[in-house]
């Protein structure tokens, strides 16, 4: 697929630029319990409304674009947010035998299509290695067992008192996740078209337990929503609840970053960016011919390695 050229982009921009926009109000609710409801409940129905598995497909291209997934040590740990139906679990269970995957959501009914999928896809082992799990990481954080106070607490003073003491979990300690004993954190999280689906306001929080979760020199691998995306030249004026924040009709949510807005939430959290780049692909619809312009985001951060004194 070629990539869109530098003035195709500049006249997009300008063309959105010039709409005129209506005044944006605030969105309110009761509490913040209520939007998180409200927020898994809109997942739910979409998850509902595309059982069939074939709205998305398996992303075979995440190993080339992050190829530590499949190079990295033997029994390595992989936490992926917002597993959805299991597209990017599959790439990564199919791509990686001996990596282990933790995959969460928000949605129950998205997790009872990811554990089909992954059962269905007769993957060397695959049942074994994939643990799935209903959270928000926005708004309740992760669970204990992913990583304790303990844990995080030992990961901060590593970083500053320089202690080489640093935890591995062997592929045993896996199953007793399921016993709430601490698996001493993970080596990849994966926000793989994720964070977007947060609400604006929360999202700070969300990298912070990204952060928290990681073991020093663990990496974060991002792939998003770019600002001036096809999908967002779609939404309707109405359909602005926020600055570049929008929400479908079917009450999920859609925000589309540039390179400086990923960049000030994940640095401002404490990671060290490796790779941040725009992804500009133009392609064609195979069924009505369509030119379809998209604009992502891919992005690499590590978690501090712990500092050896010597």
């Amino acid at each position: 697929m070629p990539e869109m050229d530098g003035l195709d982009v500049a006249l997009r921009v300008h063309k959105f630029r010039s709409r005129s926009w209506p005044l944006i109000i605030a969105l309110t609710a009761s509490s913040e319990e209520q939007v998180y409801m409200e927020d898994s409940e809109a997942w739910n129905k979409f998850h509902t409304r595309h059982s069939t598995g074939k709205f998305f497909k398996e992303r075979r291209y995440l190993l080339k674009e992050f190829p530590e997934l499949a190079s990295c040590r033997d029994c390595s740990t992989v936490l992926e947010i917002g597993c959805g139906n299991g597209s990017t679990a599959l790439a990564i269970l199919r791509g990686n035998k001996s990596i282990s995957l933790f995959a969460c959501d928000c949605s129950t009914e998205a997790l009872e299509r990811a554990k089909e999928n992954i059962e269905a896809a007769n993957i060397n082992l695959a049942k074994e290695r994939f643990y799935p799990l209903q959270c928000d990481f926005s708004a309740s954080g992760f669970p204990n067992w992913l990583v304790c106070t303990s844990c995080r607490e030992n990961f901060f003073q590593k970083q500053n008192m320089c202690s080489s003491d640093a935890r591995s979990c062997s592929k045993q300690d896996f199953p007793s996740a399921k016993n709430n004993n601490c698996i001493g954190g993970v080596d990849f999280v994966t926000l793989i078209f994720t964070l977007s689906a947060v609400p604006l306001h929360r999202m700070s929080r969300a990298i912070t337990e990204c952060f928290s979760v990681l073991k020093p020199g663990g990496l974060l691998l991002f792939r998003d929503y770019g600002l001036y995306d096809m999908t967002m030249l779609r939404f309707e004026p109405e359909q602005r609840v926020g600055y570049r924040e929008y929400m479908r009709t079917d009450g999920t949510r859609s925000y589309f970053f540039s390179l400086d807005s990923v960049r000030d939430l994940f640095c401002g959290t404490g990671f060290t960016e490796l790779e941040l780049e725009y992804c500009c692909v133009q392609s064609v619809n195979r069924r009505n011919g369509k030119i379809m312009r998209r604009v992502w985001i891919h992005g690499k951060f590590q978690k501090p390695h712990v500092h050896i004194c010597s």
